[in-house]
């Protein structure tokens, strides 16, 4: 028995000396990977545990301000406010739902809002997520009484965007706003980040890199509760920046003017420096207050804004067209003389109506007519059969295109605002492609008149007047002004005037043009509301037809004064009023205000007591007035 055990213990024996010497490879293996961890690598452990303890939060810079003209009054400045973050992976696993209800309570904000800003494949981030803003201290403190409950919740101080009394200047400021998944995924490279309030119309988004400013940043060592361990140097503060400061061309007084002038009517208004290209002002109605994007709960409001038929935030003056109607008898008149197309004293006999084609052609005044014209009495009394005649027998439609070329239609002016629209202007070509039709007499004779198919902004008709009146330059329209240090408010840039455009017809044609212009006010159709004793005005009435009987696009545009020793003195004024309104012939009334205020220095109130009642509350009138 003994002998046959031998065998068993001899096994016994290897397999325990087996195990010894596993025990003590792995004991050196072990050895040697903490020797590694701790000697060798420590360095980078305690670099990564530190890591792990340590939480990082912005500092969010505060956004330049915007000044008017003069740098004395902020149209858009800073608030203090709070925003309420959320860190979801510190969330314990099945909390959240419970702790989204316990916020929604305490911010006032529906749930489904904190949950668009964390969706579920949010939940495993350690970063925090904006999850509401503009928070009242109110709201911070109830929080701070429920912080045991409220895992992963966090607050700080964020400025909020305050547009200072917008009214009409609201599509010139334009808002900020979160930035989207969309404008991240474009933007990530320039530092962008998640959370980041970004511009999204007008200045705002025009030149949101100079007024974003740079972040800062607080790195702190968290226990792991995720409590500040105070008393150590690991603790990092870096300051923001804050952006620059822009000052812009408008004037702030003249922008309350134009947008009173305008009052609640659908349309625009433009003034600028033709010298310059410099916009005084701009007014878009009807507009919107931009204050309403700082809000949690502006949903609501913001949808009844974006459903409304009259498309508050367009700005009509640069993102509308419209058929420039007479207004484009001066770009007619410039053709005519340059061209030599038509003796500019040979008469022309205007009856009232012209046959041609299958129809009869009706001239705004009816029989008896204007009589017999030449061409500046023409443009005075904006005769259509004078134009007609001209425009179809003698010009013809391809230097009548060629003309409207030359004044810029069909082209972006390069306004530093986003969203600008070219306007068009038809060719026979582009007819033949988009109709199958060939080019008509009747579609010259439209052209014209500035009816049929042409389309122009509102500012590209105040472009139009400034190059007759800089006798064939215009300048590119800009509204910044000037970008200014944010602390020592000193001049960092100044936007110089670029001539954008230039003609090289003879200054004379355009001598000549200005004197027809300045006919139509002191003897043509705006001779009564706009012969104004305070400045001469030289101008061009329009009434763009819209296909119903008592509804025209009111136009006027115009420049003041009309001889002026010092170019700096001139300014060029653009209104439209759409056929939406009732007709009250309102674009030469809301100019004559404009004008008068300008230069008589006085408000809207005090222009209308000086001009009289009927500038307050025009006469309805039933006709097409040119």
């Amino acid at each position: 028995m003994p002998f046959l055990n031998m065998p068993e213990t001899g096994g016994t024996e290897k397999r325990i000396n087996f195990l010894k010497y596993l025990f003590i490879v792995i004991f050196i293996i072990y050895g040697v990977r903490l020797f590694s961890m701790q000697i060798l690598s420590g360095e980078v452990y305690r670099s990564r545990a530190q890591d792990i303890a340590r939480r990082t939060t912005v500092i969010p810079a505060q956004r330049g301000e915007i000044f008017d003209r003069r740098f004395s009054q902020p149209l858009a400045m800073n608030v203090d406010s709070f925003a309420v973050n959320l860190t979801p992976a510190e969330v314990p696993r099945g909390e959240m739902p419970a702790l989204l209800d316990r916020l929604s309570a305490i911010l006032g904000v529906s749930r489904d809002q904190i949950e668009r800003k964390i969706p579920a494949q949010y939940y495993y981030l350690y970063q925090p997520l904006e999850v509401a803003v503009n928070v009242p201290f109110s709201a911070i403190a109830a929080l701070a009484e429920n912080m045991d409950s409220l895992p992963g919740v966090s607050w700080q101080s964020k400025p909020m965007r305050n547009y200072i009394d917008p009214g009409s200047i609201a599509h010139i400021l334009g808002y900020v706003g979160d930035i989207t998944r969309d404008e991240l995924t474009m933007l990530y490279n320039k530092g962008y980040q998640q959370g980041d309030s970004i511009g999204k119309a007008g200045i705002e988004r025009q030149y949101d890199e100079l007024l974003r400013g740079k972040d800062g940043q607080e790195t702190r060592i968290v226990d792991v509760r995720g409590r500040r361990i105070t008393g150590t140097e690991n603790n990092i503060r870096e300051l923001p920046e804050m952006g620059k400061n822009l000052v812009l061309t408008i004037d702030r007084s003249i922008q309350t003017l134009v947008e009173k002038a305008l009052g609640n009517r659908i349309g625009a208004a433009v003034v600028l420096k033709p010298n310059t290209g410099e916009i005084l002002a701009m007014a878009s109605y009807p507009w919107y207050d931009p204050n309403i994007f700082n809000r949690s709960d502006m949903g609501a409001e913001y949808q009844a804004l974006s459903n409304d038929p009259n498309k508050p935030f367009l700005n009509r003056a640069i993102q509308s067209s419209y058929p420039p109607a007479s207004t484009f008898k001066i770009v007619m008149t410039t053709g005519i003389l340059a061209e030599n197309a038509f003796p500019p004293d040979q008469l022309i006999d205007c009856r009232g109506e012209l046959n041609y084609g299958d129809r009869m052609w009706r001239c705004h005044i009816r029989r008896p007519g204007h009589g017999r014209l030449n061409l500046r009495q023409a443009m005075a009394q904006s005769c259509d059969i004078y134009y007609w005649i001209v425009g179809r027998d003698h010009l013809k439609v391809e230097r009548i295109i060629s003309y409207a070329r030359e004044f810029a239609f069909g082209e972006l002016t390069g306004i530093d605002l986003p969203g600008e629209i070219s306007g068009f202007i038809p060719t026979p070509q582009w007819k033949d492609r988009r109709f199958h039709e060939r080019w008509q007499g009747g579609d010259t004779m439209n052209m014209a008149i500035g009816q049929g198919y042409t389309l122009v902004t509102p500012l590209q008709m105040a472009n139009m007047t400034a190059m007759v009146v800089n006798s064939g330059k215009i300048y590119r329209p800009h509204v910044l002004k000037e970008v200014r240090h944010p602390v020592s408010g000193a001049v960092e840039r100044s936007v110089m005037p670029e001539i954008a455009h230039e003609s090289d017809i003879d200054p004379q044609v355009f001598e000549r043009v200005r004197r027809d212009m300045r006919s139509v006010i002191s003897a043509g159709t705006a001779q009564f509301p706009l012969n104004l004793k305070t400045v001469q005005i030289a101008g061009k009435t329009g009434t763009g037809e819209v296909g119903v009987q008592d509804r025209w696009h009111s136009w006027f545009t115009a420049y003041a004064p009309y001889e002026a020793a010092n170019p700096d003195d001139q300014v060029v004024v653009s209104v439209i009023v759409e056929a939406v309104n009732n007709w009250e012939w309102w674009a030469t009334y809301a100019s004559a205000i404009i004008f008068h205020g300008i230069f008589a220095g006085q408000t809207y109130e005090e222009t209308v007591q000086a001009l009289g009642p009927q500038y307050y509350m025009p006469l309805q009138r039933q006709g097409r007035r040119e």
